[in-house]
């Protein structure tokens, strides 16, 4: 396959410490011209979109690359490993033979298999994918405010979403290992207002509200009594006519009032009922919470959500997380019974889904992971942490399906051509929703910085 040369963004918006450090901006340039000139480009964040909405799905654990989408038939026993590359719908490209029903989407897909990064723990891996930065300390790392904002966070800050409506989400649940909230999925320096809220996946439990789970606000639309909590509503504000009394939880208090906003307006609240799907289409996505999460997901972009990141885990539908990708034992059996076919039916259904409502063009669909697994099988039957080279996709958004960017080498151990980290990742999706690369936020100290310093993949 050809690939074009890789992009170069030519349009880079001024800084305050461009501005300041120019001849103009040391000689007296007057502060009406110099507050101008910041707002000029503070808008010039916009540039052509083709994308109006974008899902992450995201493989919390690392989904093996060499059982997936770059198997190495060739490679000794130790390295091919049990399964079988499969031929798919477009001519050349293979995927793993537990993906059937994705080998009919090739066509919509850009594979991309030569990422890599640098760490090897999960919570690490996911921040490199998520924020585009490299984890700013060892060990296993709690969210801190001082933390890179994640991507949902970012595109929420340039991304205004209609009223009553999350300007980003995260389903079913928050990313946890080993018993500790993990650092990536949140506002870090933006603030709270732009930590991505997290919705509970509809399901058979009676739950409503707002909760936390090790101390991240859960939403949950499930049996809200509507007219009581409008009643609640109209008296506190009859009890502080001056607003809410100082003191107490500001962030929570955030998530409370976004609540308050979603259930008083009725496009989320409609698309959090997923009754309202026929009895195919949720079938077609599967009875899992993993499926479930991702038709919920088309629907809250469809309600004007801009972005969605969904945990595609094997879990049941009453919450149970179930497996997650972290085939360090009995890979083989818990791919092909379990995680596989999960990924298999609930991504096939999105972009069979989104291409029958005619929204696939302007819905970027982005596959993510915390890395691949080792090229050796280990003494368990299974892989462990490898963030050398992975593999990812795109579909929709002005994605040019049927190709594959990149390859590893023999053994799938290092990449081989056109060689891209998780910031590149981060350009390419900032650039399908419109917003340049190289747009510009500021943290706490009113300091700023580009969105990425990664350059737009060419998959378009």
């Amino acid at each position: 396959m050809t690939h074009l040369p890789r992009s170069t963004l030519s349009a880079i918006p001024l800084s305050r410490r461009r501005v300041l450090a120019t001849t103009a901006g040391m000689c007296g340039l007057s502060l009406p011209n110099y507050l101008q000139m910041q707002s000029a480009t503070a808008e010039s964040h916009s540039i052509p979109a083709k994308a109006k909405s974008c899902i992450i799905i995201y493989l919390w654990g690392g989904i093996s690359h060499l059982e997936s989408f770059d198997l190495k038939p060739n490679a000794p026993a130790e390295v091919r490993g049990e399964f079988s590359p499969i031929s798919t719908i477009v001519p050349g490209i293979q995927i793993g033979e537990h993906l059937p029903l994705l080998a009919q989407h090739t066509d919509k897909l850009a594979i991309v298999r030569s990422i890599h990064h640098d760490d090897a723990a999960h919570g690490r891996g996911m921040y490199w994918n998520l924020t585009g930065h490299k984890p700013p300390r060892a060990g296993n790392i709690p969210p801190l405010r001082d933390d890179w904002p994640s991507i949902a966070a970012v595109i929420s800050k340039l991304r205004a979403a209609p009223p009553g409506v999350p300007p980003a989400v995260r389903l079913p649940y928050p990313l946890v290992d080993n018993g500790t909230l993990q650092a990536g999925e949140y506002g870090g320096w933006l603030g709270v207002k732009y930590d991505p809220i997290i919705m509970r996946t509809p399901s058979g439990e009676p739950f409503g509200g707002v909760s936390r789970t090790l101390g991240s606000e859960v939403l949950n639309l499930n049996e809200v009594d509507v007219p009581r909590l409008t009643s609640r509503r109209h008296l506190l504000a009859a009890l502080h006519p001056f607003g809410q009394p100082a003191g107490g939880d500001d962030g929570f208090q955030h998530f409370h009032t976004l609540a308050n906003d979603i259930l008083s307006g009725s496009a989320v609240k409609h698309a959090y009922d997923l009754e309202q799907e026929s009895p195919k289409v949720r079938e077609s996505y599967g009875h899992h919470i993993g499926g479930q999460s991702l038709l919920l997901a088309r629907r809250l972009t469809e309600a004007g959500v801009p972005i969605v990141q969904v945990c595609c885990a094997a879990g049941d539908l009453n919450g149970a997380s179930g497996d997650m990708w972290d085939t360090h034992g009995d890979n083989f059996n818990r791919l092909k019974n379990r995680l596989l076919p999960v990924f298999d039916r609930g991504t096939s259904a999105l972009l069979q889904d989104l291409s029958d409502r005619g929204t696939l063009a302007e819905t970027l669909v982005v596959v993510l992971t915390d890395f691949g697994r080792t090229p050796r099988i280990n003494g368990g039957a299974g892989r462990d942490h490898y963030p050398d080279a992975y593999s990812i996709a795109f579909a929709g958004g002005g994605i040019l399906g049927g190709q594959v960017y990149g390859s590893t080498d023999s053994k799938g151990a290092f990449p081989k051509t056109l060689p891209c980290t998780p910031p590149d990742v981060h350009a390419t999706i900032f650039q399908a929703l419109g917003i340049s690369p190289r747009a510009e936020i500021h943290d706490t100290f009113n300091r700023s910085f580009p969105i990425c310093d990664g350059e737009v993949l060419p998959l378009s």
